[in-house]
């Protein structure tokens, strides 16, 4: 194993730990809020997986640039609807009435 590469997956483990503990130390109401922000990055990742594909040299590089782009694209995809259907959740549903938590 070359030293680059163990340095690699030493920063992914480390990354998968860190992530892991950052996320479950968030509260409950945070999580679909968090989770709709972070849209604009799953957005860049689109973004990188197009760039990365669209310089492939080869049948693998090719195959794996466009997995990666439809898993992103499932993912940003995903993202916007979880955080429509959040919003959803605080339309008004009578016709001329307030909003939950509105002020009487």
């Amino acid at each position: 194993m070359t030293p680059t590469l163990l340095s690699e997956i030493s920063v992914f483990v480390l990354a998968v730990f860190v992530g892991f503990e950052v996320i479950s130390k968030v509260p409950t109401i945070l999580h679909t809020p968090l989770m709709s922000g972070s849209n604009a990055i799953h957005g860049v990742i689109l973004v990188g997986a197009m760039v990365i594909t669209a310089s492939a040299t080869g049948p693998v590089q090719d195959g794996l640039g466009f997995i990666a782009v439809v898993l992103a694209t499932i993912n940003v995809v995903g993202g916007f609807a979880v955080t429509d259907r959040m919003l959803e959740m605080f339309k008004s549903r009578q016709p001329g009435g307030r909003g939950p938590g509105a002020p009487s």
